[in-house]
């Protein structure tokens, strides 16, 4: 059964990112590891102050378009451009929640509030305009925020943490400031925790985004247009992420909402005309299946399979044909063998290796895209391996009409303990590469290899040859090998 996707957003004001590089945050560095944590810089017609980048980040349009200019947020067009946790619970009755000290963002103060309808609302006000007393603030949002992650079920979540900025703004950036961060990021890890209590999280995948909104200046304040104000970052992991991916693009606030909605799998509609986009990621390693995947050998498979089945006596049903997709000869034979029990395994693997031997010799041609792919895995990475449900014999063959330049390890059926649809194969891939699966994408064309990778921990893109496939949390679905190529080429125009 698949995974239900869940998303959280914590948003920490005002949060340097070389403060980050200095000070030991290992909650946050915990969810860069698992995905990826990039600098954004805002754009340079957005004041550096937090209303209009919280504005840009929660509802996924720039400056222009939802009309918060400063921290009074009069005037704005929060009602045509809703936040993400607005729209998602009055557009598709989705259980969202909000969590926040700062009254503009929940409340009628000042022009607000930016989160306008959320299904649940958390909001304690700080005693009084103090480090120590915005302290206590979110320290009261975070223990509301547990409660409800734990034992609640909000499909997307912000939780606002204040106290860094407030710091900075009475203190300037230093020891002081630092420590605040410090709190905010053992915050973050309760927030983390709470996800990790939930009674049905096994059964969940979930997407977590930290994100920031602006910098500051060593004095502390911000609203000018220095780097140390104007570069703000973003951390997120989640199922659809490789560990220790890299952004194929700048990434820019608008993408943080964009980012939330790929997540819930909900395609925004066009009226939105958001300006973020999903952040499409290069994984630190490519693991590539071969037949139906980069070469259409799959006709040839089950035709090779088909005839030795005949041979035999057997005529092979069309759902048996597509059972065998994707399976080893040895697997394959040992079906096979239960069908024709006059004949044995042994001389049943040999002859379907032999038959589809010949057919690949005969004509194995590229799949779309295969070609380009392996072009560019080849000059500009990532690294790649080559992972058969195929003899070596087969594998061989194949690589001499792909060329093996690409490839720096490659698997073939038997050289691993056990094959598809055992993870075996891609774990003996990554560890040659010198990687956890889960840094890994692997792109596959049938279920019994998808089978595989999922349960090896890899993130699968799914090109499918003859069998359908569903996408779900981990696994995304297109129709050739262009479309991978398209997201590595993404530019700062996108």
């Amino acid at each position: 059964m698949s995974r239900i996707r869940r998303v959280l957003v914590v948003g920490i004001d005002g949060v340097r990112l070389d403060t980050l590089r200095r000070v030991p945050t290992p909650h946050l560095d915990a969810v860069a590891d698992a995905g990826f944590l990039t600098p954004v810089a805002v754009a340079e017609t957005t004041p550096t102050m937090s209303g209009p980048c919280w504005a840009t980040i929660l509802t996924g349009v720039d400056v222009t378009k939802h009309g918060v200019w400063s921290n009074d947020f009069s005037g704005h067009r929060l009602g045509v451009f809703p936040d993400f946790a607005t729209r998602l619970a009055r557009q598709d009755g989705r259980r969202t929640y909000v969590a926040a000290a700062w009254e503009p963002l929940v409340t009628v103060a000042d022009g607000g509030p930016m989160l306008r309808r959320p299904t649940r609302l958390t909001h304690h006000a700080p005693a009084a305009d103090t480090p120590a007393a915005w302290e206590e603030a979110d320290a009261a949002i975070v223990r509301d925020a547990v409660a409800v992650l734990t034992h609640e079920d909000p499909e997307a979540s912000f939780v606002y943490l204040g106290a860094p900025d407030e710091t900075a703004h009475h203190l300037g950036c230093g020891d002081a400031y630092e420590t605040s961060v410090e709190t905010a990021d053992r915050r973050l890890g309760d927030l983390l925790t709470a996800l990790r209590s939930r009674p049905s999280y096994a059964t969940e995948a979930w997407t977590v985004l930290v994100v920031t909104d602006h910098g500051h200046r060593d004095e502390g304040g911000h609203g000018g247009g220095s780097p140390d104000e104007r570069t703000a970052w973003l951390a997120c992991a989640g199922p659809d992420i490789t560990a220790g991916a890299r952004p194929a693009r700048p990434v820019r606030h608008e993408d943080v909402a964009a980012q939330v909605y790929a997540a819930l799998d909900r395609t925004p509609d066009s009226h939105w005309t958001l300006d973020g986009a999903r952040i499409p990621t290069v994984p630190r390693a490519v693991l590539l299946d071969m037949d139906g995947t980069l070469v259409d050998t799959e006709p040839l498979w089950l035709e090779a399979t088909r005839s030795v089945a005949a041979a035999h006596g057997h005529t092979l049903t069309e759902a048996e044909g597509a059972s065998v997709l994707g399976r080893s000869c040895a697997d394959t034979a040992a079906w096979l063998d239960g069908h024709c029990p006059d004949t044995g395994a042994d001389v049943l693997e040999a002859e379907l290796e032999e038959t589809f031997l010949a057919a690949v010799e005969a004509d194995a041609p590229l799949r779309p895209g295969a070609r380009a792919l392996l072009d560019r895995l080849e000059h500009d990475g990532p690294p790649a391996a080559l992972v058969s449900a195929s003899p070596r014999r087969v594998v061989d063959a194949v690589l001499r009409t792909l060329g093996g330049e690409a490839f720096r390890t490659t698997v073939a059926d038997g050289e691993s303990d056990r094959s598809k649809p055992h993870p075996d194969p891609y774990l003996m891939a990554a560890a040659r590469l010198g990687l956890p699966p889960e840094a890994c994408l692997v792109v596959e064309d049938s279920p019994t290899g998808i089978a595989a990778a999922e349960a090896a921990g890899c993130r699968v893109l799914a090109v499918p040859s003859s069998a359908p496939i569903e996408p779900a949390p981990g696994r995304r679905v297109r129709f050739d090998l262009t479309s991978l190529l398209h997201e590595w080429a993404q530019r700062e125009s996108v």
